[in-house]
């Protein structure tokens, strides 16, 4: 990773490998069912629609610190997971910002704790991401298996439909495409490299 936070108080964001004004972030084990939710959506996102150079699509998968080569330099950050708010399953959610620290301290997945931390780094070293927005659903099942439940699957093209207006929100609007192969979720993305542009 390019040492961004060089010793004796300065940094280069020059060093930054992967530095996009706007991250969409998908995160999640795929290979245990719903909780690869957030790296599903990304995937969608990345396999029908054309993005501006200033986007980056990342399967962050469930690498922790890692994810900070990624995202330092990123002015907006749209991370999508399968996220435990103890609700039933299925409830979708959006954090903002400061919302974003408070729901990740309840946390005990390893990508969770590891977005914590990327942020938490940022935020201390001067480099905070100034707009943050989480979204993503309570998950059916975590059993063992790369495909989404049913109910998961059902919730695919709404949150697909949110991440995009989030994007709007943000001045981005790709360009859906227009000839697609559907998607096989009952396998690893494997054609689904970490950093899509």
């Amino acid at each position: 990773m390019a040492d961004v936070f060089a010793a004796g108080g300065t940094s280069s964001l020059d060093n930054v490998l992967y530095k996009n004004e706007v991250t969409i972030l998908g995160i999640g084990n795929i290979i245990l069912r719903d909780e690869g939710f957030g790296v599903r959506v990304a995937e969608y996102l990345d396999k029908h629609y054309e993005f501006p150079e200033s986007v980056q699509i990342v399967d962050g998968g469930t690498l922790g610190i890692e994810l900070t080569q990624y995202v330092t330099g990123t002015e907006k950050l749209l991370v999508i997971d399968s996220i435990n708010g103890g609700a039933k399953p299925g409830t979708t959610f959006r954090f903002h910002n400061d919302d974003v620290m408070e729901h990740f301290q309840d946390k005990l997945s390893a990508h969770e704790v590891g977005i914590q931390d990327v942020l938490g780094l940022l935020t201390v070293t001067g480099h905070k991401i100034p707009e943050v927005v989480v979204i993503g659903a309570q998950p059916y099942d975590v059993e063992a298996g790369v495909e989404l439940s049913d109910g998961m699957m059902e919730l695919l093209p709404q949150m697909v439909e949110q991440a995009l207006a989030e994007l709007k929100n943000w001045g981005i609007e790709p360009k859906k495409r227009e000839h697609v192969d559907d998607m096989d979720y009952h396998k690893v993305a494997e054609d689904f490299s970490a950093v899509r542009r």
